[in-house]
């Protein structure tokens, strides 16, 4: 809400007016627009690219995240790319699925109708964490949307998880979400943020205080809504199932089927997907780059929105000039 708004006026008989809902951010240069899909509804996030003609790119965040985790990279790449952010179904600003289908199978299949619907594919494609899992899936099962591949801190399946990712396992547990949400139900907005960045940045103190507040203001519209536990229960279930799933739908086996040119980053400091998976990752995805980045966390395209962007196009480059060539 503005600070300029005028305080509230009432009489003795007038009931209190109910708030207003909190709006998404959008940054310079960005556009929102909601995609109504059968028993789905899709935010998505644009920003235009520099020319027009240019290929589409994709990008799909990761637990808990929104397309707002692209706004830095996005910019640095739209004189390259059309690009385009979704919010998955129950996170950012879109509603919940109607069948209530978190499973990283569901999420894929969001992102598969989304790219069928709007005729962009094949797109560029990225993902981030269980954006990264989603995104592999789709580069499996439907290599004609897909041009090439960026995933940063892909959840791929581990064997033995650090301990930092515990409580997104635990959050797969029935009835563990609940009972975290009224355990920390006294805990601030900004609270909540702080902790999310200690485990998600390599170094948390590269957040400006302007970031800080966006963040906050983010988590307190987020905390209001009816579903905001259940998205995350759900997704983290799904996240635990498909680590689970084995033979032609398990993740790493699909990670073999991807025709797509492929670009891997992992961060040293990553405390959810662990940096040792970077070397089964570069074997697993054929023909793949890998970026490694020592000092970064698991989002390395907030943090380091420069570098992955440079590794990025080197990647889209390389695959137009063999396209422009055939």
């Amino acid at each position: 809400m503005s600070s300029t708004e005028l305080p509230e006026t009432r009489t003795a008989d007038t009931a209190p007016a109910s708030p207003l809902p909190r709006t998404v951010r959008v940054a310079e240069g960005e556009e929102l627009r909601s995609v109504a899909l059968p028993g789905l509804t899709l935010t998505v996030r644009s920003r235009p690219g520099g020319r027009t003609g240019l290929p589409p790119a994709l990008y799909v965040h990761g637990l808990g995240g929104s397309s707002q985790n692209w706004s830095a990279l996005m910019p640095l790449l739209a004189d390259l790319v059309d690009g385009e952010a979704v919010d998955l179904p129950g996170f950012g600003d879109s509603p919940p699925p109607d069948d209530g289908n978190y499973s990283v199978t569901g999420h894929a299949r969001a992102v598969i109708r989304l790219l069928d619907a709007s005729g962009r594919g094949p797109v560029h494609l990225f993902g981030n964490s269980m954006g990264g899992a989603v995104a592999t899936r789709v580069a499996a099962v439907r290599p004609d949307l897909v041009r090439t591949l960026t995933l940063v801190s892909p959840a791929l399946p581990e064997l033995r998880a650090q301990r930092t990712a515990w409580p997104t396992v635990l959050l797969a547990v029935p009835g563990v979400a609940g009972l975290f949400a009224r355990l920390s139900r006294d805990w601030t907005a900004e609270q909540r943020v702080r902790g999310v960045l200690s485990l998600c940045y390599g170094d948390p103190g590269q957040v400006t205080e302007e970031g800080l507040r966006h963040a906050v203001e983010e988590m307190e519209r987020r905390l209001e809504l009816p579903y905001f536990w259940d998205a995350m229960a759900r997704s983290s279930r799904g996240i635990v199932d498909a680590y689970t799933l084995g033979g032609q739908h398990g993740l790493w086996r699909q990670a073999e089927r991807v025709l797509a040119p492929t670009l891997l980053v992992y961060g040293g400091r990553d405390r959810l997907v662990s940096y040792r998976m970077a070397r089964r990752a570069a074997a697993s995805f054929r023909g793949s780059r890998l970026l490694s980045l020592p000092d970064a966390g698991h989002v390395a395209m907030m943090e380091y929105p420069g570098t992955v962007a440079a590794a990025a196009r080197e990647l889209i480059a390389d695959h137009d000039a063999r396209h422009d060539g055939s």
